[in-house]
């Protein structure tokens, strides 16, 4: 079977201004979700499913969805703070979604093959879908046995200010071991700096290790981890409404347990996205730049 593409596209963008993940940003209007969903059928995936939330549904099939009919497969699924195990209510004042792993549950009706898992208003590129597509297929019958891609830190750097990465180091087999966050990294006379939060000094650090950029590719037992975990998390909030089920808590405890292993796929891939309005112009830019280059014809649907 087909791998299958899960995006998450429910959060508002809010330091954006707006929903970002329906702003146009190529020569026909196309989304940066919409270059994604070119580049995965392009790649070999035969499902689409969206996690968004219902209250812009309508927006979202009218402006999203009608482009993809006789394109691939596709489906809408919802991620809401009642969507809870049984037994389990939404605590008085909170307000913040879940996460993104809560996100990725939300999900576990719609998805039964390999799957990958990315966020709706980053690009990552046309040889990274084509990299995760080939992993996933290779998965097919397996389990806990899962992949990310880790783009080049120099390939995910801003132009408008500096950035925070998390570094991923891998064992003697290629897999994930653990995940460092780096900030105020930077390209500075030549060399990417970070600030060391220790000393408070800017450090070196090589450009070529891996970084995640939330692209990961899992099979569908990752769901049967993720809902025994999730009662664990809400166990343990104690209070604490803002508390986020994020993938990287589900992934560490799979690595940390022994319980799985992620392999880290590297990609020549430049990532970029939109945190800001400012940055929009270099967005569109780019992908101009790339539809020059014939990468991606002028109307993609």
């Amino acid at each position: 079977m087909k791998p299958t593409l899960l995006v998450l596209a429910a959060g508002m963008g809010s330091r954006y201004g707006t929903l970002k993940q329906l702003d146009g940003v190529g020569p026909s209007g196309e989304t940066i979700m919409d270059y994604s969903i070119y580049d995965a059928v392009r790649a070999g995936f035969g499902k689409v499913v969206f996690v968004i939330r219902r209250d812009f549904e309508k927006d979202f099939n009218e402006k999203i969805l009608s482009k993809y009919k006789g394109v691939v497969d596709v489906a809408t699924v919802f991620q809401s703070l009642d969507c809870l195990p049984a037994g389990y209510s939404v605590p008085e004042g909170r307000e913040k979604p879940w996460g993104t792993n809560h996100a990725i549950l939300v999900a576990k009706d719609a998805v039964n093959t390999p799957f990958a898992v990315i966020n709706a208003d980053d690009f990552y590129g046309k040889e990274s879908f084509e990299i995760l597509a080939k992993a996933l297929i290779s998965l097919e019958g397996k389990k806990n046995d899962y992949c990310m891609v880790g783009y080049r830190l120099g390939n995910t750097l801003s132009e408008s200010g500096t950035v925070s990465r998390g570094v991923c180091h891998t064992d003697n087999n290629g897999c994930l071991s653990t995940v460092e966050e780096h900030y105020e990294i930077h390209r500075k006379d030549g060399q990417v700096i970070f600030k060391n939060q220790t000393t408070g000094e800017f450090n070196s650090i090589d450009e070529n290790l891996p970084v995640s950029m939330n692209m990961w590719g899992f099979t569908p037992d990752y769901f049967v981890h993720s809902e025994s975990d999730f009662k664990v998390f809400l166990d343990g909030c104690n209070g604490n409404l803002k508390a986020e089920y994020g993938i990287p808590t589900m992934v560490n405890k799979l690595i940390q347990t022994k319980t799985a292993t992620i392999k880290v796929l590297d990609t020549p891939c430049k990532w970029f996205g939109v945190t800001y309005k400012e940055d929009r112009p270099m967005v569109v830019s780019k992908i101009e730049s790339l539809v020059a280059a014939g990468v991606y014809p002028k109307k993609l649907f």
